[in-house]
């Protein structure tokens, strides 16, 4: 049935309703994207704001309780910094020694140069180094930054004892000349000697002496210009005089310049639109290579239920498949850097006490931070 002319007329103007409907609909849209794109930079950039008030009196009980002379804590979601905190007696910039929180900055480094292709996580370091002999041949570079290489545990302190004056290779001979204490693989000892041999790996397939190479792909890069190698017990060497830097303890920096690092960790290896590590290399350092292994020796500390260990940093919560939530690598001196994957959380608390008289309160925190940054539904 045709029809009539008034109804052909009336569904035409329907019809260009509803296309002028659509118009709008699709020019408010790209109008949103538009405001949205020019806002952005705007919110990226804010002023940080000021920390909670329960964070800040929780720092003041660790000043009036532990002991602590000053703390730099940095809050960050998703790139962005939330807010700084400083509260007592810090500088605001000052370079401190952070002990076992060079174990992250010094896997990041070695991960760069797998990434290059001239380092293998699962090579038997025997093949590169012949003074490596029957199981030591047998030990990978994933063995070395998780503590299972079975080369003791940081109470022996063998490489912090050794002398900074010498190269990380001859550094690599004396560790050599020691005895294993447990087969390659199947014991976990935190703090073993065996990052010293990590660095002489990278300096020979580089040809590059560590700190520079640490200058030119990581430090340069993220801006991190107060940032240094060195050894504990030798605070007070020139820089240039130390070339058997202490990988598992000897890095100076600031909370800047660690904030710096953590967020191209958090970006999954880019900073400022620059890739500094791969994806791959995060990914794998964030995932747990103790599971099922004895832990024969953990750190002192206010919180020894650290569950597993990745490449140079603690898994505080795994996910299965090995998958590391929560990752962290606090050093003795009190220095606490964290990141947390579920929720895009991350941040750093900088001091200088003893981290058993303090790690419960930074756990306590930490714990402040993540109930006030996050909605409900989302806070862990």
């Amino acid at each position: 049935m045709s029809k009539s002319p008034d109804e052909a007329q009336a569904e035409r103007r329907e019809s260009r309703r509803t296309i002028f409907f659509w118009d709008i609909l699709i020019a408010l849209a790209a109008l949103a994207c538009m405001i949205a794109a020019a806002l952005f930079p705007l919110i990226a950039n804010a002023a940080p704001a000021s920390p909670p008030t329960a964070l800040v009196d929780q720092l003041d009980r660790m000043i009036r309780q532990d002991g602590v002379q000053g703390v730099t804590v940095l809050v960050f979601l998703q790139g962005h910094m939330l807010y700084r905190a400083d509260r007592g007696n810090i500088v605001h910039d000052a370079p401190l020694p952070i002990a076992s929180a060079s174990k992250w900055m010094a896997a990041a480094l070695v991960m760069n140069v797998v990434d290059e292709g001239k380092l293998s996580l699962d090579e038997p370091i025997g093949k590169r180094l012949p003074e490596f002999t029957g199981d030591a041949a047998t030990i990978t570079l994933r063995q070395i930054m998780s503590f299972t290489s079975g080369q003791g545990s940081l109470q022996g302190l063998v490489d912090v004892r050794q002398d900074p004056g010498i190269s990380l290779a001859e550094s690599a001979r004396q560790i050599a000349a020691l005895p294993l204490q447990d087969r390659p693989g199947t014991v976990f000892k935190y703090g073993s000697p065996a990052l010293q041999i990590a660095g002489a790996l990278v300096e020979q397939a580089t040809g590059e002496s560590w700190s520079r190479l640490f200058e030119e792909r990581i430090a340069g890069p993220l801006g991190m210009t107060h940032t240094s190698w060195g050894n504990p017990l030798r605070p007070g060497m020139p820089t240039a005089a130390v070339h058997n830097p202490n990988l598992q303890a000897g890095a100076t920096t600031t909370a800047d310049d660690y904030g710096r690092f953590l967020t191209m960790l958090a970006a999954d290896g880019v900073y400022q639109g620059r890739r500094i590590l791969s994806a791959q290399s995060v990914a794998a350092m964030e995932t747990a290579q103790t599971l099922g292994v004895p832990k024969a020796f953990i750190p002192p500390g206010g919180d020894n239920a650290k569950p597993e260990y990745a490449l140079g940093n603690w898994c505080e919560s795994v996910e299965a498949g090995g998958v590391c939530r929560l990752v962290s690598s606090p050093g003795a001196f009190g220095t606490f850097p964290w990141i947390d994957r579920k929720t895009g959380l991350y941040g750093i608390f900088f001091m200088r006490r003893r981290l058993p008289l303090v790690e419960k309160d930074i756990q306590e925190a930490r714990r402040i931070i993540m109930q006030d940054a996050l909605p409900q539904q989302v806070r862990p």
